[in-house]
């Protein structure tokens, strides 16, 4: 394993690639105030196109998740039920997850950020920022931010798949578009079931979207409604106990054009989570919340001397929960932001802005940023950036309780400071790399923590948990349909575990992740893809994980196979939750278009 892991680790400095679909035709919208070129982007951004003719590699956006090696997905289940989203090592609870730029971080807990509402075939693209992103985004976005986007479809098309696999996985997807004059839609579902690896651990799946594109004299008009059910057994999930869960999902939004510089966003989401501690005895135990969140945001830009650019906006939000064990509660915050981006001769950025968050009386966050980028060649660009970020306690680190862990309504918000520098490398389209060091400085972070295994946990605000890191990555294409690459991360906490507390999040962090990638073609029909994970969480042993698929890429009939866990290891990415062994998936999408 020791050999692996360097070897891994090695190939990761030399060879590093971020994403199956990066190029320099690709667009960041994800940490910048307007749609940038990927290399003008002055912080660390990663795109994944889910439309491409690759996509029939992937089975759910966990597996494009996991090409990021600063991103840590750690699973309960196979599917896409229930994972908890950790970049940079930071908690599931400091990253922020967007739908179109809406957020879809959950009030009740951060267990459900993943939960998503919408399926896979109505993504268009995935977008990854590492690092802090409150002064755009607000709370949460401490260490990242995850964003889905949606876009209209290139062409009127129906798309229907299934496929079959083991532990009686039976999985359909299907996708309608089309277009009638300024008007294109589309609608897309899926529904998946396995019995399970193992006892108590089965699943469904139920989602559905409709996105409709309207263009008119004023603007864009974009309309998102979607909606999604998810029974599973949960055994071992939140302790020794055969359990069971079933979230339900609704997501409503709407985008609005005003001219060429002013954008409206309204969205609504609600969220059910209905748990029971005992499968088989749902008296002994059972707990339902329902948590319902509107957002409103307007957004302008302005153009200023010597190319510049001011962008300043508002935002109102408010969210509520009603819960057996939490109680009922509600909360209204808004902020406001301004920020000044300048772009000079295509070899200097600068971006200064300030958001001040009001979320109570005399309750206020600030969350400044500065970054700034310069070319130092046609091959070596130089880039920087200095952010401060904050995340509220959610409903379940306020109030939760049960035998074994308890909330406390006295925590106080989580801030930190984010610095980053870096080095981007373009050797042309057939070669580049970047590395990137950075620092955060955490304050009253929110952890469980007890002294003994006799002690239920407790939510408790730490004084101050830093972290140092490093991010090396390259991508080489020999070839226009091939990619090689890997990525290395490496991360040190500097406050360690020995003064007696047991933690139960904060310590569960990567100190190596590394990822090996390929993907491509083989003759001119089939696509392929593997890709080779390895991990070694803090004070924990290193497991590697291998996957792989290929797909018939052309024709109306396309079969395909997705084959997981190829060496069928044996590991956990939470603490008692086993993850299943090999796993193969066989199917075929049939594609009609016009």
């Amino acid at each position: 394993m020791t050999k692996f892991i360097s070897a891994a680790i090695f190939a990761a400095l030399v060879f590093a690639a971020p994403s199956p679909a990066q190029t320099k035709d690709v667009v960041v919208v994800t940490g910048t105030y307007e749609p940038l070129p990927l290399q003008e982007s002055d912080r660390v951004v990663h795109v994944f196109d889910v439309r491409s003719p690759e996509g029939l590699l992937f089975e759910s956006p966990a597996d494009y998740l996991r090409l990021d090696s600063s991103v840590d997905l750690r699973a309960r289940a196979a599917g896409g039920v229930q994972s908890d989203l950790s970049i940079r090592g930071g908690s599931f609870s400091q990253n922020l997850v967007l739908l179109n730029g809406i957020r879809l971080n959950d009030a009740q807990s951060a267990h459900h950020d993943l939960d998503l509402p919408i399926p896979l075939a109505a993504i268009s693209q995935i977008q990854i920022l590492r690092g802090s992103g409150s002064t755009q985004y607000g709370a949460d976005a401490v260490t990242g931010v995850v964003n889905l986007l949606t876009a209209p479809s290139e062409t009127p098309e129906l798309v229907f798949r299934t496929s079959i696999g083991n532990f009686g996985r039976n999985e359909q997807s299907g996708s309608l578009s089309g277009s009638w004059g300024p008007l294109d839609e589309s609608i897309s579902g899926t529904r998946s079931f396995s019995s399970g690896f193992r006892p108590d651990r089965d699943y469904r799946t139920l989602s559905f979207a409709s996105f409709s594109h309207l263009k008119t004299e004023l603007g864009s008009t974009d309309v998102l409604l979607s909606l999604s059910d998810r029974p599973f057994g949960a055994d071992q999930f939140y302790g020794d106990y055969p359990s069971w869960e079933r979230t339900k999902g609704w997501f409503a939004a709407i985008h609005q054009q005003l001219g060429k510089k002013t954008e409206v966003d309204l969205a609504y989401r609600r969220h059910t989570d209905l748990f029971v501690l005992f499968r088989d005895n749902p008296e002994i135990y059972t707990n339902h919340h329902a948590d319902e969140s509107w957002e409103g945001d307007i957004r302008r830009t302005d153009d200023l001397p010597l190319g510049a650019q001011l962008h300043y906006g508002a935002s109102l939000y408010s969210d509520s929960l009603t819960s057996n064990n939490l109680g009922a509660h509600s909360r209204v915050y808004g902020a406001g932001y301004a920020v000044y981006d300048i772009r000079a001769l295509k070899r200097f950025s600068l971006t200064a802005g300030l958001r001040t968050d009001v979320y109570g009386p005399f309750r206020t966050q600030v969350s400044p940023t500065v970054s700034g980028g310069a070319w130092l060649s046609s091959h070596f660009k130089l880039r920087a950036s200095v952010s401060r970020a904050f995340r509220l306690p959610n409903y379940t680190d306020l109030y939760y309780h049960d035998p074994s862990n308890l909330g406390n309504p006295n925590l106080k918000p989580e801030t930190a400071w984010n610095y980053e520098g870096g080095l981007d490398w373009h050797g042309g389209r057939k070669l580049r790399g970047s590395i990137t060091v950075f620092d955060r400085r955490d304050s009253n972070l929110i952890d469980y923590i007890r002294y003994s295994t006799a002690d239920p946990w407790q939510a408790t605000n730490f004084d101050r948990l830093n972290f140092v890191g490093m991010e090396s990555e390259m991508e080489w294409q020999p070839r226009g349909a091939q990619s090689f690459g890997a990525q290395y991360t490496l991360l040190r906490g500097s406050q360690s575990n020995d003064a007696g507390i047991q933690s139960k999040y904060a310590f569960n962090y990567p100190v190596h992740s590394a990822v090996v990638s390929w993907r491509g073609t083989l003759g001119n029909w089939i696509v392929a893809r593997t890709r080779a994970g390895v991990l070694q969480r803090y004070d924990e042993h290193a497991y590697a994980i291998w996957d792989a698929s290929a797909a018939w890429a052309r024709g109306r009939v396309r079969p395909f196979i997705q084959l997981t866990n190829l060496a069928a290891v044996v590991y956990y990415e939470i603490p008692g939750v086993i993850m299943p062994p090999r796993g193969v998936v066989g199917g075929i999408e049939i594609r009609v278009s016009r």
